[in-house]
C-alpha cells in the first residue's frame, strides 16, 4: 500500500525500486497506488482504500491450524438437567464458584456468568464467588457451609481443586476424603445439585501428560466425578493438547497458571462449550427434578459433615489472645478472609490451649507467615506430635493454611490439645501460631 502523492517516502525512489527487483528474483508483489481521501505529512498518511486486499493476503497466507475440540476434554455423565429445568421453568438460579486463586481472580468466571444470562435471559441469576487463594479441596469441604451453602440453595456448583491440592501437597487419601464430603455435603443439603469438576492447568501437570502418564489429583478427583456421576472438564489435559498442536503456546499467550486474558478466554470457551452441550435440547414436558443419586462412600472417613469451629470455643491458658482484626501491617502480604478478622495468637513457647470437639477430624486453619513457629498437640491425652507451621511460602506472605491434626477418629467427643514448642524452623523468625479456625467433621 503506498500513497502516490508521498514526498517523505516517494515510491519512485523506494517502493518501485525494491518492487521490481523482487520480481526480477521471482517473488510475486502487488502494489496497491491509493489517491483518495486526505493526504497529511505530506502525502505520508494517507486512507488505506482498499482493506480487503490486506484481509485476504492475511488469510490466505496464514498457517490453517484447526484447532482441538474442546468437547473431547469433556465427560458429561449425569449432565446438568436439573438445572436447565430451574433456569428455564423457574426462573432463578443461584450458582456457585469454588476454588483457589484462578476462581477468586476474575476472568473465565465472569464469562461463565454472562453466558448463563445469555443462555437464559428471563432468569433472575446469583452468582457466588467463594474463591479464595491457595485452597484446594480440603479447605473447600470445610468451609463449604460457610462460604457457599450458607447462601440458600444452591443449583449449580463449579469446583476446581487439582491445581491446589497437587501443589500443596495433599496426599491421595485426603484428596479423596475431601472431594467426596464436599459433593456428599452438597448433595445432603440439596439432593438436585449439580455439580461440575474442573481441571486446570499448570506445568506439571503438562509435563505428566506428554509423559503419557495422568496426573494423580486427576485421576482422584475422577474417582469421585465417576463414582457420583458428576461432569467433568479437563482443561490441563485440553491445554497440554492444543499447545502441543502449535494453536497457541503457554510462554507468550497462556502464560501462567494464573491464565493471561487470553487463557482466560481459553478456560471460559471450554467451561461455555460444556453448558452449551448440556443445555442444547429443549426441554420436553416429562423432564422432571430428580435427586441425584448417593451411593455409599468410598471413604468412611470423607469430610462429608464438615464445618469451621470458632475459636472462642478454645479454652486458652497464659499466652494465648483473641486479637479482633487482626492485621499484620501493610508491608506483609495476606489474604482474603485471613487479614482483618479474629484470630487466635500466641508467640510464647510453652503457651498451651485446649478444644472440645465432636467428631472424627478435626484441625486448624492458621496464617502461617515469616515468624511461623512450631507446635506440639495431641488428642485425648495421647502422646504428643509436633507440626511445623513455616510453609515453603511463608516468608513470602502469611499464608493460609488448612492442618489435619488427626482424622479416622471414633466419631464422639474428643478433647485436642496445643502447645508452642520451643524449638522452630531456620527459616522462620519467630514462635507464632495464628489461628483463624478449627475445622471439624462430625456430627
Amino acid at each position: 500500500m503506498v500513497g502516490l502523492y508521498d514526498k517523505i517516502v516517494p515510491p519512485d525512489e523506494n517502493t518501485f525500486l525494491l518492487i521490481n527487483k523482487y520480481i526480477r528474483q521471482g517473488g510475486i508483489a502487488t502494489v496497491v497506488p491509493c489517491t483518495e481521501g486526505v493526504q497529511k505529512l505530506e502525502g505520508h498518511h494517507f486512507p488505506i482504500e482498499t482493506p480487503r486486499i490486506v484481509a485476504d493476503f492475511i488469510k490466505y497466507n496464514s498457517l490453517q491450524i484447526e484447532p482441538l475440540n474442546s468437547s473431547n476434554y469433556h465427560k458429561m455423565r449425569g449432565g446438568l438437567l436439573n438445572s436447565q429445568i430451574i433456569f428455564e421453568r423457574h426462573k432463578v438460579g443461584r450458582v456457585a464458584f469454588l476454588g483457589g486463586s484462578i476462581t477468586y481472580n476474575s476472568g473465565w468466571r465472569d464469562s461463565v456468568c454472562n453466558y448463563l444470562t445469555q443462555r437464559f435471559p428471563e432468569t433472575d441469576f446469583e452468582f457466588i464467588e467463594a474463591g479464595i487463594p491457595s485452597m484446594g479441596s480440603t479447605p473447600a469441604a470445610f468451609r463449604l457451609n460457610r462460604d457457599v451453602l450458607a447462601h440458600g440453595r444452591i443449583d449449580l456448583l463449579f469446583e476446581e481443586a487439582a491445581v491446589n491440592d497437587a501443589g500443596n501437597g495433599r496426599t491421595s487419601m485426603e484428596q479423596i476424603k475431601a472431594m467426596e464430603g464436599l459433593v456428599r455435603h452438597s448433595r445432603v443439603v440439596n439432593p438436585q445439585i449439580d455439580i461440575v469438576l474442573m481441571h486446570f492447568v499448570d506445568p506439571g501437570k503438562m509435563k505428566e501428560y506428554r509423559a503419557g502418564k495422568e496426573p494423580l489429583v486427576i485421576s482422584n478427583h475422577n474417582i469421585i466425578a465417576d463414582h457420583y456421576s458428576i461432569p467433568t472438564i479437563n482443561l490441563a489435559k485440553e491445554i497440554t493438547d492444543r499447545i502441543d498442536n502449535e494453536e497457541f503456546n503457554w510462554e507468550d499467550d497462556f502464560k501462567n497458571l494464573h491464565p493471561s486474558p487470553f487463557g482466560q478466554g481459553i478456560y471460559a470457551s471450554s467451561i461455555i462449550q460444556l453448558l452449551k452441550n448440556a443445555y442444547a435440547n429443549q426441554l420436553e414436558n416429562g423432564d422432571k427434578i430428580s435427586s441425584h443419586d448417593t451411593p455409599c462412600k468410598i471413604d468412611e472417613y470423607c469430610y462429608d459433615k464438615g464445618y469451621l469451629m470458632d475459636i472462642s470455643s478454645a479454652q486458652l491458658n497464659k499466652g494465648w489472645k483473641i486479637d479482633s482484626s487482626w492485621n499484620p501491617g501493610e508491608n506483609s502480604k495476606v489474604r482474603p478472609n485471613f487479614v482483618s478478622v479474629p484470630m487466635l495468637i500466641s508467640k510464647k513457647p510453652g503457651c498451651k490451649l485446649s478444644l472440645k470437639f465432636a467428631g472424627n477430624t478435626v484441625g486448624i486453619a492458621v496464617a502461617a507467615g515469616q515468624d511461623a513457629g512450631i507446635i506440639d498437640y495431641r488428642i485425648d491425652r495421647g502422646d504428643w506430635q509436633s507440626l511445623n507451621l513455616f510453609t515453603s511460602w511463608s516468608n513470602q506472605l502469611h499464608l493460609p493454611w488448612y492442618y489435619t491434626l488427626a482424622s479416622e477418629l471414633l466419631n464422639k467427643e474428643h478433647l485436642l490439645e496445643i502447645r508452642i514448642a520451643s524449638s522452630r524452623d531456620r527459616r522462620s523468625n519467630g514462635h507464632a501460631c495464628r489461628i483463624r479456625y478449627f475445622f471439624v467433621n462430625g456430627f
